[in-house]
């Protein structure tokens, strides 16, 4: 197939071009995200590849068709911004990589967590200034403290089983119970407010749906164990960011590690550094001590990046082949 490869970096375009090895599709690779302005450039494609800042809206899907586009073969998990019911309308399939390396991105939730609890951040800063003083830095121990994991699916699993490592106490909270791996891994489902009130550190592992926008808001950081720890790698719309500012102001927050942001489109996977940042929200975050971001960076592995491009190539080959699209998203 000939596929557009939309906002496109060099770890995509090595990773898709060593996958391609095996499938023989022809791929040129655009730096522009896909959206209503760039739509033009998939003239002459049966595909396109988007990734999770695309924003495929029903205008985008309909001039995508008049292009001959068939297909979206999506190289990430979440699918929020394709608008999978007007896609089915259309008669163009959209295909996901529901699981590449959930090791990964647990991996990193955990790398925010520790980097959050020891202070490292600001320990190296300190060091390269040659202040040796330990004062402020203070932590505490992962070993014995309640870890509650907000979505137990693959990365959610992951991250229990680090946090099982750690010997910390497990809680999870999932509106799909698996009582099967909750024995295996040693967690206990509980209801959110439960596992809000008693978790010392809480991580998100959910997509982001109606349901779960603003999970994290006023209401619920009010129920939280005070100085709470919270990690998102999973999606920005989990958390309602000003109402996390408050928490902070107020200490009700100890500590945020963030690898996702609500307004991230246009802002994580750019090098902003020769001008002001625009986003006064983000700035306001950045200025607190135990605030740490990192843009979006869960899936860099080099093994998270082989698995994306392998099954992203495969799912078009699967299309082009007439076989069972497996990871198609269904509007139902």
């Amino acid at each position: 197939m000939k596929i557009a490869v939309f906002d496109t970096h060099p770890y995509d375009v090595r990773a898709l071009k060593e996958a391609n090895a095996g499938h023989g599709h022809v791929l040129e690779f655009f730096e522009e995200r896909l959206h209503d302005k760039t739509a033009e450039l998939a003239r002459g494609f049966d595909a396109v590849c988007p990734f999770v800042n695309c924003r495929l809206t029903e205008s985008v899907l309909l001039k995508l068709k008049e292009l001959g586009v068939r297909l979206v073969t999506l190289r990430a998990a979440g699918f929020n911004g394709i608008d999978i019911a007007a896609a089915a309308r259309l008669g163009i399939k959209v295909t996901r990589v529901p699981a590449y390396s959930p090791e990964a991105v647990a991996e990193h939730n955990f790398a925010l967590i520790l980097t959050l609890v020891r202070k490292t951040h600001r320990a190296y800063n300190r060091v390269r200034e040659q202040n040796f003083s330990l004062d402020g830095l203070e932590g505490f121990n992962l070993h014995g403290r309640t870890y509650g994991a907000v979505g137990a699916g693959r990365i959610g699993q992951c991250a229990l089983r680090i946090a099982k490592g750690f010997g910390c106490k497990l809680l999870a909270y999932d509106p799909y119970e698996n009582p099967k791996i909750a024995a295996e891994i040693g967690f206990e489902y509980v209801p959110l407010e439960r596992l809000l009130a008693e978790a010392d550190v809480i991580s998100l592992h959910l997509p982001l749906s109606e349901q779960s926008h603003h999970l994290i808001n006023a209401r619920t950081l009010a129920l939280a164990k005070r100085g709470v720890v919270i990690a998102n790698t999973s999606r920005g719309g989990l958390i309602d960011t000003a109402a996390l500012i408050d928490a902070l102001k107020t200490g009700q927050v100890g500590g945020v590690g963030l690898d996702v942001y609500e307004q991230e489109e246009g802002v994580f996977f750019n090098d902003l550094s020769d001008r002001p940042l625009q986003d006064d929200t983000l700035a306001r975050l950045m200025t607190f001590p135990n605030v740490l971001i990192t843009s979006h960076q869960g899936f860099l592995t080099r093994e998270a990046l082989a698995a994306i491009a392998q099954t992203t190539l495969s799912n078009a080959l699967a299309y082009e082949r007439g076989e069972a699209l497996v990871n198609e998203v269904s509007s139902a």
